[in-house]
C-alpha cells in the first residue's frame, strides 16, 4: 500500500496477469455477457494491468495506457461481484492515475459504460463526446485532468 490509507494492497504488472484474465472473464463475459476475444485485445501487451488485492485475495482489475500527449486510457476496471461497494475500483482508478502521472501523463480518459456514469463522476472524471455503443453496450468517454 502506497500511503497507508488503503483498504487493498494494489499490485502493478506489465503483462496481463492471470488474476486479471481470471476477474474479467468472471465480470465481463460471464456476468455481462461480452464476447470472450473481445475482451482481450492488443492493448493487453503493452498496458499496466493493476490488480486490487484484499487479504491477499484478487478482487478487481484495472488497466492503464499511454495514448500519447500525455493522455492515458485507464480501462477494463472490475471488481468481483461480491467485494463491489468497498471502494476497489475508486483505489484502483486511483493507482493507475498516479502511474500515469508518474510517466507524465496529464489527463485520463475512460470509455465508460453508462450505467457506471455515477461512479465516475464521484471520483472526478467529466463527460465529453457523444455517447456510443462497444459490444452493444451504451458507453460514454469520460476524463479527469491528473
Amino acid at each position: 500500500m502506497e500511503s497507508g490509507t488503503e483498504k487493498f494492497d494494489v499490485a502493478v504488472h506489465f503483462a496481463l496477469p492471470d488474476a486479471a484474465r481470471d476477474i474479467r472473464t468472471a465480470v465481463f463475459v460471464d456476468e455481462q455477457g461480452f464476447p470472450s476475444p473481445a475482451e482481450f485485445d492488443a492493448v493487453d501487451a503493452s498496458a499496466a494491468h493493476f490488480v486490487a488485492l484484499e487479504c491477499g485475495k484478487p478482487i478487481g482489475v484495472c488497466r492503464a495506457s499511454e495514448r500519447g500527449d500525455g493522455e492515458w486510457l485507464i480501462g477494463r476496471i472490475a471488481v468481483i461481484k461480491e467485494c463491489r461497494g468497498r471502494g476497489a475500483g475508486a483505489e484502483l482508478v486511483s493507482a493507475a492515475e498516479r502511474f500515469a502521472l508518474s510517466r507524465g501523463g496529464r489527463f485520463a480518459v475512460i470509455h465508460a459504460q453508462t450505467r457506471a456514469r455515477g461512479f465516475y463522476d464521484r471520483i472526478g472524471y467529466s463527460v465529453f463526446g457523444e455517447p456510443d455503443e462497444e459490444e452493444g453496450v451504451p458507453h460514454i468517454w469520460m476524463k479527469k485532468v491528473l
